[in-house]
């Protein structure tokens, strides 16, 4: 009765640390990333009445005569690999674990191991818990080679003042694309089309570069382009500044010449006759057949072509001529027989580098080249001007010729043809964190760049079950789980990932908690069953006695 007594006792005690155990995971059902513990009983050693013997000739054995001493706490184990539910938080620091990894977190003495991703950055710029503050660990990027260095882990601090921005870029290319239209008025006036290219220097500053689109032979489809002037972003002239540095001394077009290649540029300018008139021998007719003579008045400069009746035809009606190369025109100088036509040629000297487009062959209107044969770009040479520019690449491959209602549409922006590469970039400001599913953190700055900051480390364990609990839903390990390398592995090795925004849940199923805790509650029962019927029993024997 007495061993019974005491197995009832073992037995209360036993279940006891049940239903302790099965209140804790009630009482985390809501705990973020909590895993559930179970508890296995095991019987106590027993006492043998009477050992065994063996059979013998005449006689069978018997078996041994033991009386058990109770039941005991075998284990209390924790269910860690079952992944709990997911919430939605919609907080970017919000980390749920794919797979059996855990995030490695500092409590500033050891390293611990925890499944609640619940994180944030405090004050001194560090990823830490939300529940305890605990720095999260992780690798750094190497300053070097801007990728991940991953060595031993440490704290994430990203964002420290260095991180705060992201340094400038100095533009290095510029595109031209669109349509350039022969008989678009700007590009044959004396000012030309403006194209602007605005760019940026190794500071972050911003700047704009003017030039002027201007067709020296309509006819013939040959046109310059001129850089006309640099601005900063006040207005104020730099290119006036460098021109006045004393190699200069002033001299604009010199200055020019040393910033937008070859300048002064000597070019054959053809006025081909207008189809109604004629040239034959050295005679020009006009549409009737009637020859005309050249006159030009010696008071007003004005130069014609005019019949025997009188009837006068500008030259400009003739040939085309404006401008300067009206003023060459002398009535014969340069006249070529060309069929039944003529041309006016003579040489002039122009501002700019030649933009030249295909007039025959397969491809009319696609571009040829720009300064020289051969060349798709032409170089503005911008760190002649200072060490913060870099020269660039000005790319007009991508522009054409063609007829578009006489309007031009050619524009210069700065980068690639995808505005990506060579652009050159503000000073920008960090506006975003986002983590990716590797754990690697990126900064988004407004100047577009995004940045690489850190990565988020992991550990695995041989065993994880075997690792401590410790409270604050955090572990430490033990000889039975294996020791943690100091230095971790990158989540994807095993084929995990983290999620952004979401939070894994506790994996208390409350369903087998309350079955769990009736039964329990019914072992606790019988067990007391046990005592109360013992203590009779001894009450009955106790009153043998009187």
């Amino acid at each position: 009765m007495m061993r019974a007594l005491y197995s009832g006792v073992s037995g209360l005690k036993t279940h006891q640390t049940k239903m302790d155990v099965i209140g804790n995971n009630i009482a985390n059902v809501n705990t973020v990333a909590f895993k559930s513990s179970s508890t296995a009983f095991s019987e106590i050693m027993y006492q043998n009445m009477s050992g065994a013997s063996g059979a013998t000739a005449t006689k069978g054995g018997v078996n041994a005569k033991q009386i058990g001493l109770g039941v005991t706490t075998g284990s209390t184990s924790v269910n860690i690999t079952t992944p709990g539910a997911t919430q939605t938080t919609g907080d970017g620091w919000d980390l749920r674990i794919t797979g059996n990894s855990f995030f490695i977190v500092n409590n500033g003495s050891e390293n611990l191991f925890t499944k609640a991703g619940a994180f944030y950055v405090d004050g001194a710029g560090n990823l830490a818990t939300k529940a305890n503050g605990y720095n999260v660990m992780g690798w750094q990027v190497d300053p070097d080679t801007g990728d991940i260095r991953k060595d031993t882990v440490s704290v994430l601090n990203i964002m420290n003042e260095k991180n705060q921005t992201s340094p400038p870029e100095a533009t290095t290319l510029a595109t031209c694309s669109g349509v350039l239209d022969i008989k678009n008025k700007q590009v044959n006036s004396d000012s030309g089309y403006v194209l602007s290219l605005n760019f940026y220097d190794a500071l972050g500053y911003n700047y704009n570069a003017k030039f002027a689109v201007k067709a020296v032979n309509v006819d013939d489809k040959n046109y310059t382009v001129e850089l006309t002037d640099i601005t900063d972003a006040t207005g104020r002239s730099i290119l006036n500044e460098y021109a006045s540095r004393p190699e200069f001394n002033g001299d604009m077009e010199a200055a020019k010449a040393s910033l937008f290649g070859a300048q002064n540029t000597a070019v054959v300018r053809n006025y081909k006759m207008n189809a109604a008139f004629t040239y034959n021998n050295g005679t020009i007719t006009d549409s009737k057949g009637v020859a005309l003579t050249y006159r030009e008045d010696a008071q007003t400069g004005e130069k014609v072509y005019e019949n025997a009746d009188g009837t006068s035809y500008t030259v400009t009606d003739v040939f085309g001529i404006t401008g300067d190369a009206l003023a060459a025109f002398d009535g014969n100088t340069n006249i070529t027989a060309q069929g039944t036509s003529a041309t006016f040629t003579f040489n002039d000297t122009v501002t700019g580098c030649i933009l030249d487009y295909n007039e025959d062959g397969l491809n009319p209107g696609t571009f040829n080249y720009i300064g020289t044969p051969g060349s798709t770009s032409i170089a503005l040479n911008m760190a002649s001007i200072g060490t913060e520019f870099q020269n660039i690449t000005m790319d007009f491959s991508k522009s054409t010729c063609y007829e578009n209602g006489d309007n031009c549409t050619l524009d210069l922006l700065k980068g690639d043809e995808q505005k990506i590469n060579g652009a050159g970039k503000k000073l920008g400001k960090l506006t975003g964190l986002q983590v990716q599913e590797d754990g690697k953190i990126f900064g988004n700055y407004d100047n577009g760049n995004t940045t690489l900051l850190g990565q988020i480390a992991v550990a695995n364990f041989a065993n994880p079950s075997g690792l401590e609990k410790l409270g604050d839903n955090c572990y430490r390990t033990t000889l039975n789980s294996g020791e943690f390398d100091g230095i971790g592995q990158d989540i994807t090795t095993d084929g995990g990932k983290m999620t952004s925004g979401v939070l894994e849940m506790s994996n208390v199923d409350l369903s087998t908690e309350f079955t769990e805790m009736i039964t329990t509650q019914r072992g606790f029962q019988a067990n007391s069953r046990i005592i109360t019927t013992s203590d009779t029993l001894l009450e009955e024997l106790v009153n043998l006695k009187r």
